[in-house]
């Protein structure tokens, strides 16, 4: 929200106060708390009539300080408020020299001098400055209507970056934009968000999380072009700095204090296929799908039921349409025993023709109005009510309906839709309705998810959602919702993805082909190379089938040969799913992310690290024509050989069997042999693809992990003269090293493999 009228006037019906000057500071060993007047205070006659910000500052983790902005602390706060899973006040320490005042947790400190003009000054391990709330940086503004809001702005440096945010598909750089923090269902291409992190990620090598799951306006160099502005209608906004140096470092604190990813199932990676969402289906179509992929060498993981295998109108009532699916279980079982997982679309919505919804309502299970009426209205589901997951006893009606499906022989859900949230209600808990607005959806999500931990074992829950809010990332998978069949539409999703892995999400993918409409057959194939190098991969679409053989030949082959390419690739790519798992880094990754000092990389949205070692840039024009960049060192392509040098610009031209996909100079690749299915025996012969610098004392490290993400063995590279040595850690069994471009042995224990 704006609140000024250019850099002198304030907007017509807004009275801001900004703290001025520090009254008085109070020091604790661990924190401290300054008390702010809003204007000069020359005598004792200004302290009359006159508001006192408080300002608290703490830290709830190592490499992390918060900051409290509270007008009037008599507000109630009936919640909900995100949980810090890993925040416990009193990391940092409080040293008082003069009249400084200075608060450090670990690299990051805090520093208040009583005697300039207000100002909060952010300060990494090596003095540097990062950020600062100055004068105008800590506010309270008041409206002529009577709303209330707090506010905080953080400078922007010379040539400063701010990138995340949530799902987001405007431009990657955040720079320049409004952005609001409020779930919406607008598709890909408007400015409106499922996704909404109220974190952004600064290319100063630093992170700020705003502790409000409400709605909060950000100004990011859009109001005062200096600064990114943050505010929420409340009496009190909390705000954490996140300390690097390095952007990866930002997200392992900031997902420690949120959440970390839970690890998807190594099956979930496969190549998923749907129904898509209006077509007609029954079983003969699905059984025609899977026999069709089969027959083409396609390898099929996960076959996905959208909305229609129940009832028009009744969604949800969780019960297989009888006409269409007469004999669930059977089919089902039939499913499965051809080696395929099967998951079920739902949503949070009860239509009132579904028999639920009586049941429901009786049970006091769904959302009411303050009169007490059930809410209902007529969009997507006729006369439909919301479940009201802020009540255990719904939750757990929630997980009993989805628990019959399991012991059906279904194995994970597609958790749709949880943004269009109502504010003009009364929660079960007595939640607030304009902070319970973005929260819904994590309690909605979190149901789901933690049934299928429950029923199905740590390591194979695994979800396809839609929208989230802070701390969602622990439940994944998340999926880019509704974007147009079209080039346009899969560059902004890949925006939407690349703005997400920077705000603390580990697992993303897409719908291969775009959803609204009939993709071109150049626009499926070229989808279909980038979606099968994305972390997850689902062929879905809304009015017709996604099934490669209706695109072309061309795009069937296509479709075989990176499904295949992504099942090698999985000791490699589940490695990058552990990582994510145990430290935050996501499995794709913006360029910045990996060369966050390459200026180069800082703005680029059209190419991606797939896990540390593998650029990805996929080509979004039916002639094959691309631009990528290589940062500094010597790149090999993947599929053809051939080796390039950096830092450069390239503009390539590739068919549809291929893209600008460039191994890291250095890496050592494990590749799997069987390339049937995603979650193989990867240590059954694997291959090591080794990509050796030109130092004399060249050294790597690899690791195949096992199922549970966990390293099964490890293996150490290393330059001999003229001669690369392998040695292998925790395995006696046989694996092949070959060099790029260059020869290859097998063996056991130690390979050796000639560089002449």
């Amino acid at each position: 929200m704006k609140f000024t009228n250019g850099f002198w006037r304030i907007r017509d019906g807004v009275q801001i106060a900004y703290a001025t000057e520090a009254r008085d500071i109070r020091v604790e060993s661990k924190r401290f708390t300054a008390y702010a007047a809003v204007k000069k205070v020359t005598r004792r006659g200004d302290t009359l009539n006159a508001p006192l910000v408080t300002v608290d500052c703490f830290s709830p983790a190592e490499g992390v300080i918060g900051v409290r902005v509270t007008h009037h602390a008599g507000k109630r706060r009936p919640g909900p408020d995100f949980a810090l899973i890993g925040g416990a006040d009193g990391a940092g320490a409080v040293r008082r020299t003069g009249t400084v005042t200075e608060l450090t947790s670990g690299p990051l400190s805090l520093r208040l001098d009583e005697a300039a003009p207000w100002g909060l000054a952010f300060h990494g391990a090596d003095g540097r400055e990062l950020t600062r709330a100055g004068a105008k940086g800590t506010a309270f503004a008041t409206t002529d209507d009577g709303a209330h809001h707090v506010l905080a702005q953080l400078a922007l440096g010379v040539g400063e970056q701010v990138y995340g945010l949530g799902e987001r598909f405007t431009p990657f750089v955040k720079n320049g934009q409004v952005v609001d923090i409020w779930q919406a269902d607008g598709g890909t291409s408007s400015e409106q968000a499922y996704k909404n992190i109220p974190f952004y990620l600064s290319s100063r090598g630093y992170g700020v999380f705003v502790n409000h799951p409400g709605r909060v306006s950000f100004e990011v160099g859009s109001e005062s072009v200096g600064q990114v502005q943050f505010s929420v209608e409340d009496q009190t906004l909390e705000y954490y700095v996140i300390a690097g140096p390095t952007p990866k470092e930002v997200l392992a604190r900031y997902t420690a204090l949120t959440g970390r990813p839970a690890l998807p199932p190594a099956w979930s990676f496969g190549l998923w296929l749907t129904t898509s969402f209006t077509t007609d289906y029954d079983e003969t179509t699905v059984t025609s799908f899977v026999d069709g992929m089969a027959e083409r060498g396609i390898p099929l993981s996960v076959f996905h039921f959208d909305c229609f295998w129940m009832r028009e109108y009744q969604w949800c009532d969780f019960e297989w349409d009888p006409a269409v699916f007469p004999d669930p279980e059977g089919m089902l079982a039939r499913l499965k025993a051809r080696g395929l997982r099967v998951s079920a679309w739902i949503n949070p919505y009860i239509a009132q023709k579904s028999p639920l919804f009586a049941e429901a309502a009786d049970l006091g299970h769904l959302v009411r109005r303050p009169n007490g009426d059930v809410w209902q209205w007529d969009l997507w589901q006729a006369g439909m009510g919301l479940v009201d997951f802020t009540s255990p006893a719904a939750r757990a009606w929630f997980q009993a309906k989805l628990k019959a499906l399991l012991d059906q022989g279904v194995d994970c859900f597609k958790t749709d839709f949880g943004e269009r949230v109502p504010t003009d209600v009364v929660w079960h808990d007595g939640s607030d309705p304009e902070r319970m607005h973005n929260y819904y959806t994590h309690l909605y999500n979190r149901t789901v998810f933690e049934l299928l931990e429950k029923e199905r074992g740590q390591g194979e829950a695994v979800l396809f959602a839609r929208s989230a809010t802070a701390g969602g990332q622990q439940y994944p998978v998340h999926w880019g919702g509704d974007c147009w069949a079209s080039f346009e539409a899969m560059a902004e999703s890949l925006r939407g993805g690349l703005s997400l892995s920077l705000s603390g999400f580990g697992f993303w993918s897409h719908d291969i082909g775009g959803f609204e409409g009939t993709p071109d057959p150049a626009v499926f194939k070229r989808w279909l190379a980038f979606g099968l190098l994305s972390s997850h991969s689902r062929l879905h679409g809304s009015s017709s089938y996604r099934v490669p053989w209706n695109f072309g030949e061309e795009a069937v082959e296509v479709a075989r040969r990176f499904t295949l390419l992504k099942h090698r690739l999985m000791p490699y790519l589940y490695g990058a799913a552990a990582e994510a798992h145990h430290g935050g880094v996501p499995v794709m990754r913006p360029m910045v992310l990996e060369f966050p000092h390459d200026p180069a990389c800082r703005p680029l949205d059209r190419q991606y690290m797939l896990g540390p070692d593998l650029l990805v840039a996929p080509v979004f024009t039916a002639d094959g024509e691309v631009e990528v960049y290589l940062p500094a060192g010597t790149w090999t392509h993947l599929l053809t050989g051939e080796r390039v040098t950096g830092p450069a610009w390239r503009t390539e031209r590739h068919g549809y069997d291929s893209l600008p996909l460039y191994v890291r100079e250095g890496a050592v690749l494990p590749l799997a042999a069987d390339d049937s299915r995603p979650d193989g025996d990867w240590l059954d012969t694997p291959t090591l693809l080794v990509h050796p610098t030109a130092a004399p004392d060249y050294t790597a490290e690899t690791t195949v992990p096992d199922l549970t993400g966990a390293p099964a063995a490890a293996f150490t590279v290393r330059r001999d003269g003229d001669r690369l040595r392998v040695t292998a850690r925790g395995t006696d069994r046989p694996f092949t090293v070959r060099v790029a471009g260059g020869p290859s042995a097998t063996g056991t224990g130690e390979v050796v493999v000639s560089l002449g």
